[in-house]
């Protein structure tokens, strides 16, 4: 495999350079102002230099000489900057708008680096906001720049991910339209819906299995199965042995490496909440509660919102999205059969981070870097992808 080279702004935890590192991209700059972000990254890719400061305060210019690469060298720019109020187009108080400038210092750094191609990943909404302007805004900054981009829609699941999760994938090449190959084929089938706009100038832009997958998706079984059981507020040892020899790929690919499970620690679920659980089975939410035990706004929601709320997922399906905490109040967060709410490493595994991927600071911190994070799978087959055109252009 070849060893191609990236930077990684607005970088998180690092769930994107991991995938794009397991692709045959080596990240030699990442850039995340939350410190313990940071500090996760630089702990799982400690060759490459972290930087920790306000992106907007940093010289390109300075950055590529410390690294050592000429203009036009670097082989990707990358990163999943706030890109919601970026439109060139747009009225002049949206100038005030801080994340319209962070986008900005993204194109600070493609306008330096001049990378042969460019990637960026964002929330599915990108598409239809502002009716589609922030896009032709992105897009139409790039081609300024010399760089031909489009956009596809990504479902983790079609990519052995075990979560409904979709991103926004827009990717560029210097001095010539990126080819549609640029994006991955999905490779696996999955009871998938799309809840958002799925169009862009009139054509389709979701990537969607052919007739001709028939590779199932990854349950939730196959995802965590295999994890030590704990029973609620429980915490145990800092390292874990594994409750079983892996029984699939997926607890054989994510355990390379590892020496056993960590950041695996019950989060102690309330009382109140305790007792909720008790009346939900796999497969149920919270209509399975009493009326008396509800939340106050739950008392007053028809029964057919909020389906995911006080969830259990049966171990046969596909885990819910993985969002900044594992609160059942939010999503079905319960453990299939343990009576306690995901530890960090199952919501981990539920991304696809490699079990030896360590998450630092405190608990609550640690849940918000796995939800905020590109699952590594789904950053790798577009790695795999985008690779490719590099190497065949």
């Amino acid at each position: 495999m070849s060893d191609l080279i990236c930077i990684d702004l607005f970088s998180g935890a690092g769930g994107l350079s991991e995938g794009l590192e397991l692709a045959g991209f080596h990240s030699l700059y990442a850039s995340e102002i939350v410190p313990v972000y940071a500090k996760t990254y630089q702990q799982n890719h400690p060759e490459t230099l972290t930087d920790v400061r306000d992106i907007r305060s940093v010289d390109p210019a300075e950055i590529r000489e410390r690294i050592g690469i000429c203009v036009g060298d670097l082989d990707l720019v990358a990163g999943g900057p706030p890109c919601q109020g970026f439109s060139i187009n747009a009225p002049v108080r949206s100038n005030e708008d801080p994340r319209n400038h962070l986008f900005r210092d993204f194109l600070r750094f493609v306008e330096e680096f001049k990378p042969k191609a460019v990637l960026i990943e964002n929330v599915p909404g990108l598409v239809s906001f502002e009716h589609g302007g922030t896009l032709h805004a992105i897009i139409d900054s790039l081609a300024q720049l010399g760089y031909g981009a489009d956009v596809h829609i990504l479902g983790a699941p079609y990519y052995g991910v075990p979560q409904m999760r979709w991103r926004t994938i827009v990717m560029a090449l210097r001095g010539s339209v990126i080819p549609q190959s640029a994006w991955p084929e999905p490779v696996r089938h999955a009871p998938l819906r799309a809840n958002f706009a799925t169009k862009f100038d009139g054509h389709n832009i979701v990537k969607t299995p052919s007739p001709e997958t028939s590779a199932p998706f990854t349950t939730l079984s196959e995802a965590i199965g295999d994890l030590p059981p704990l029973r609620n507020g429980e915490r145990g040892d800092e390292i874990k042995p594994y409750a079983m020899e892996p029984t699939c790929d997926y607890q054989r690919r994510l355990r390379v490496g590892s020496a056993g499970v960590i950041n695996h620690e019950a989060g102690r679920l309330s009382a109140i909440n305790m007792e909720r659980l008790k009346y939900i089975k796999q497969g149920d939410n919270w209509t399975a509660i009493p009326h008396d035990l509800l939340p106050k706004g739950m008392q007053r929601a028809r029964r057919t919102d909020h389906t995911k709320r006080y969830g259990r997922t049966p171990w046969g399906e596909i885990a819910s999205t993985v969002l900044t905490k594992c609160d059942p109040h939010w999503g079905a967060y319960f453990h299939p059969e343990q009576d306690r709410a995901y530890t960090v490493r199952e919501a981990a595994r539920i991304q696809s981070f490699p079990d030896h991927y360590v998450f630092c600071g405190a608990q609550a911190e640690q849940y918000a870097q796995v939800g905020n994070a590109v699952p590594p799978m789904l950053a790798e087959a577009v790695g795999n992808s985008l690779r490719a055109v590099l190497e065949g252009h």
